[in-house]
């Protein structure tokens, strides 16, 4: 099987929703330009994650579809697929998800974020239900942030379902007085790195997790090997593109479907 090109957009903070948009439409072109046949995304990109001290006020579900829809123009002039962090409408309260776009533009579908950070209760509702996704014959699954970092189960069902890679759009920045990492996985740092490694080898699976470029932001975008060995890291508050050329051989479904419930 031939190798696969990823780009995991390790963007700026957007300042507003519409810079939020503007800010995608640059990056998808950056990613097609690299030789990228995919490119992924922080979680809630578009229109921005909420998270103090940022403040945002929500955003309608028209401004969703039409900020989709021009960022599903783009994927089809660059021809590659995208894995947006954003939100969705199903009912009146939004959603956490990703958008998969493909490289003719068309959406191929969503993976809502099914179980929500305690905090996240009061702004979004939780969405239900896992898929999976295919790139140039390679399966790939996504979690998105506290699912990734806290429960595992969200790693092992992609894999014991076929994936071969699996994206973590997250959002996490720096708190005040905050340890600031300058090496990947610092034993100083707090878990989240870690968890990074532990995804990916407990499932032999690659793991790419994505997040915004922030001064002392505690994790940074990396790619994780299915051995549990890192690829690549993208420098710590860099904005950026981190490209990476993963071997979907090296992955291995075995250790996933080995897990025998009822323990």
């Amino acid at each position: 099987m031939p190798s696969l090109r990823i780009a995991l957009a390790n963007v700026e903070i957007p300042k507003s929703p519409e810079d939020s948009v503007a800010r995608a439409e640059r990056t998808v072109r950056a990613a097609a330009e690299a030789g990228a046949r995919i490119v992924c995304f922080p979680e809630a990109y578009v229109p921005g994650y909420p998270w103090p001290p940022h403040s945002r006020k929500p955003v309608t579900a028209k401004f969703l579809a039409a900020a989709h829809e021009r960022i599903a123009r783009v994927a089809g002039e660059s021809r590659i697929h995208v894995v947006l962090g954003t939100e969705r409408y199903v009912s009146d309260k939004p959603r956490l998800t990703v958008l998969v776009l493909g490289p003719d533009g068309e959406l191929v579908g969503h993976q809502d974020k099914v179980q929500l950070d305690p905090d996240e209760d009061a702004t979004y509702e939780p969405g239900t239900g896992r898929r999976l996704f295919d790139v140039d014959g390679v399966r790939f699954g996504i979690t998105i942030c506290h699912e990734g970092f806290r429960y595992p189960e969200t790693v092992r069902w992609a894999v014991r379902n076929g994936a071969q890679l699996v994206f973590h759009p997250h959002y996490n920045e720096a708190e005040p007085g905050s340890f600031q990492p300058t090496e990947f996985a610092d034993p100083r740092n707090s878990f989240h790195e870690k968890a990074f490694l532990c995804r990916a080898a407990e499932n032999a699976c690659y793991f790419a997790a994505v997040n915004c470029a922030s001064p002392g932001s505690p994790t940074t975008s990396a790619v994780v090997r299915p051995d549990g060995t890192l690829l690549d890291f993208q420098p710590y508050g860099k904005p950026g593109l981190l490209i990476c050329d993963i071997d979907p051989a090296a992955a291995s479904p075995l250790l996933a479907q080995r897990l025998r419930t009822g323990l």
